[in-house]
């Protein structure tokens, strides 16, 4: 079935968007390589399958709706507490949410073939503004095109310390992998 030119709107009725940690230092082993799922975002996709340069993705996620859906490694499984105090040091000692609540991408260009190419856009995060580009997989056999993009964030390069414990003896690595999975609605 070939591509079909559209424009949606998804959120997380539609699929999921997860930010994957790894953990690293002295005392790793106690840590925990972290899945956090965004529960609050929403982002536009325009498909123009005739010119697919045309093509825009624009994305808002809540940065303070990050909560852990997975949690392994470790010496001992992560509590329920545990889980609240880690999405609170995100909210507060990492992303700064109250400070900047938003986190935003905005496509820049999209390569000629949209069913595997990447997209290059301004992502927004702790204030700072960088280019990142998506490796993106689109798939109309079903008659529902789904839609999956990964990318690499150097935590650092958006002036975010990653988080630390144990007098840096555990902390998460700087490099951190953001993926999106969606369903694109029937239009």
């Amino acid at each position: 079935m070939e591509l079909r030119s559209g424009t949606w709107t998804v959120g997380p009725a539609d699929g999921t968007l997860v930010v994957r940690t790894k953990r690293e230092g002295a005392a790793a082993r106690m840590g925990h390589d972290l899945t956090l799922t965004a529960t609050r975002w929403h982002a536009t996709v325009s498909i123009d399958a005739e010119t697919p340069d045309a093509s825009t993705v624009r994305a808002t996620v809540d940065s303070g709706s990050l909560v852990v859906t997975e949690a392994t490694g470790g010496a001992i499984g992560l509590s329920a507490s545990q889980k609240i105090e880690v999405e609170t040091n995100i909210r507060k000692k990492v992303l700064h949410s109250e400070k900047h609540p938003e986190i935003t991408f905005a496509s820049t260009s999209v390569t000629s073939d949209p069913r595997a190419g990447s997209v290059r856009g301004d992502l927004t995060l702790a204030g700072k503004t960088r280019p990142v580009t998506l490796a993106v997989r689109l798939d109309d056999s079903s008659g529902n095109p789904t839609a999956s993009a990964t990318t690499s964030i150097v935590q650092s390069e958006f002036g975010m310390k990653p988080y630390s414990a144990l007098l840096g003896g555990l902390k998460v690595r700087d490099v951190v992998e953001l993926s999106v999975d969606v369903t694109l609605p029937r239009q």
